[in-house]
């Protein structure tokens, strides 16, 4: 019953603010068209009120995941009319505040004490207001300014009903559309699921934020505010107060004099940087979540707020995505193709040439151009075609980081519309491939997921590790190998007992190098030499008589 009165409540809002005028009917099937015309809604009288403004009290009305999805749309003036996004902006931090009654409650029954004792001063009005939390200014006793953040009242049951009707419609597209089961609905449904309830939890947001800050300790390009922990609560945070200009006040920047350029490509290194360096991503990067430090206008520096929603991605999720940017970014279309097919993104029979050819298809038109000569639209478009035509599946685990790339690149083009993202990214990505590469990357790599044998072998990391180091160190390669060799050789033949754990150490040196040189192009100039000096060592080590 719940559902339902949910359901019958979002329409009313449709049919009040009149959203079938979003609707494109004319790229609709008939049967639909005919559904639209005849729709309850168009029995109500349109609002004398501006669309965007429509627009946006509907998404406001409806609730969390409603202004969420408004928010994506906000950066994007090139998807939107510029009336439409203007007004959505204001989704980001300007969302109607509940009572400033019902927040102080929280906090001091969060925290077990009144305000009085918790703060020196407290604003009762909120600095700002959003979809699932808003934002006070306060002081602590010891003088440091901070903000408190208090989950709204009763927002979970709202947004648990919106899951539940989203989950509805998933199934329904799942069973009965032809793509359904190619889009995986369900899977993406229960993922923003687990993302949103998590927002609600702020000792969550709290530990992203601290993670976050840890990895960029000391960094020029992004400040994190530090985390007040013995004042937090799962509704409640207390966090140190920043000031910068919103990133989105792209006027006050430019009278700032902000070298706007250094600003977007710093956007773009940060991104790549929490997926690929740390595997930890802020994932609601909106432009209401981010500030600019313009004290150094020459070397400006990000402030990240609202670390609710982080994500991650796995070793293999990691390299398949890394190589196939590089691989793009290099043109080499065949390459993009074969990894698609290797790592089931689409399917095993499918012809490599064909795929090859629809991917450059798509790509060449807006390869090295900047992102304001890109027509995202068309892009989006075609992609979609593409992979319609081959069925490629939506990769659940990679559409929080789509969302997250589709808000950098709506930043970046408010930003510095000329921007090459391309050669912005690709030494970034070309560098951490080299890291992951050498020694001590496939070092840990092996330490971190080499087979159970391994862990049944303590003495095996450090034989190993022993091997790499003296590459490492060694200037000629020829050499190390010959050291590498007889190093171990001596360390074999020390105490017998150890000859299987060679045998293993072999096994492993080998397949690493295997991995490493496969991922570089076979060009004799270009070869690893690292890697192959490793593949020498393993096989050595594999063949030698007992």
């Amino acid at each position: 019953m719940r559902r339902i009165n949910r359901l019958i409540q979002i329409v009313w809002v449709i049919c009040r603010y009149r959203l079938d005028e979003f609707a494109p009917l004319t790229l609709l099937p008939l049967p639909l068209r005919l559904l639209f015309l005849l729709a309850p809604w168009r029995l109500f009288p349109k609002p004398q009120i501006p669309r965007g403004e429509r627009l946006r009290r509907a998404l406001e009305e409806l609730g969390p995941i409603f202004v969420k999805f408004g928010q994506i749309l906000s950066t994007r003036k090139d998807l939107l009319p510029e009336d439409l996004a203007d007004e959505l902006k204001r989704l980001q931090d300007k969302v109607p505040p509940f009572a400033s009654d019902s927040a102080v409650r929280i906090i001091e029954e969060s925290l077990k004490s009144p305000i009085s004792e918790l703060f020196a001063d407290f604003q009762t009005y909120p600095m700002a207001s959003a979809s699932i939390a808003q934002v006070h200014a306060a002081t602590l006793k010891n003088g440091k300014e901070v903000v408190v953040k208090v989950i709204r009242p009763g927002i979970e049951k709202t947004i648990r009903l919106d899951i539940a009707l989203m989950l509805l419609v998933a199934r329904l597209v799942e069973n009965y559309w032809e793509d359904g089961k190619r889009l995986h609905p369900v899977e993406v449904v229960r993922d923003y699921e687990h993302t949103i309830l998590d927002e609600l939890d702020l000792q969550r947001e709290a530990a992203n934020t601290s993670q976050l800050k840890r990895n960029f300790a000391g960094s020029e390009l992004i400040y994190i505010p530090e985390v007040y922990w013995e004042m937090t609560h799962s509704r409640v945070l207390v966090m140190e107060r920043i000031y910068g200009v919103p990133i989105a006040d792209v006027e006050q920047l430019r009278k700032a004099n902000v070298n706007m350029q250094l600003l977007a490509e710093r956007g773009v290194e940060i991104f790549f940087t929490q997926v690929f360096r740390d595997s930890f991503f802020h994932a609601d990067m909106h432009p209401g979540n981010i500030f600019v430090d313009v004290s150094n206008p020459a070397s400006p520096r990000y402030i990240a707020i609202d670390c609710g929603i982080v994500g991650t991605l796995t070793p293999e999720d990691q390299s398949y995505l890394a190589r196939n940017l590089l691989a793009f970014f290099r043109r080499d279309y065949r390459q993009v193709a074969v990894l698609h097919i290797s790592s089931g993104w689409v399917p095993g029979h499918t012809r490599v040439n064909e795929f090859e050819a629809a991917i450059r298809t798509v790509c060449e038109p807006i390869f090295e151009r900047p992102l304001k000569d890109i027509s995202f639209g068309q892009f989006l478009v075609r992609l979609f075609q593409t992979a319609r035509r081959f069925d490629m599946e939506v990769q659940p685990q990679l559409v929080l980081l789509q969302k997250t790339l589709l808000n950098i690149e709506g930043l970046g083009r408010q930003l510095y519309p000329d921007l090459d993202l391309w050669s912005t990214a690709q030494p970034f990505l070309e560098n951490w491939m080299k890291q992951r590469i050498a020694p001590p990357g496939l070092l840990k790599a092996i330490k971190q997921h080499a087979p159970d044998w391994i862990e049944q072998t303590p003495e095996l990391p450090q034989i190993l590790y022993e091997a790499f180091d003296q590459l490492r160190h060694l200037d000629r390669y020829n050499q190390a190998n010959q050291d590498s060799l007889a190093s171990l050789s001596r360390a074999f033949e020390k105490d017998k007992q150890q000859r299987r754990d060679f045998w293993l150490a072999g096994l492993v040196l080998a397949s690493a190098a295997a991995m490493a040189i496969g991922e570089q192009p076979l060009r004799l100039t270009e070869l690893p030499w690292p890697s192959v000096v490793l593949a020498v060592t393993g096989l050595y080590l594999l063949m030698r008589p007992k």
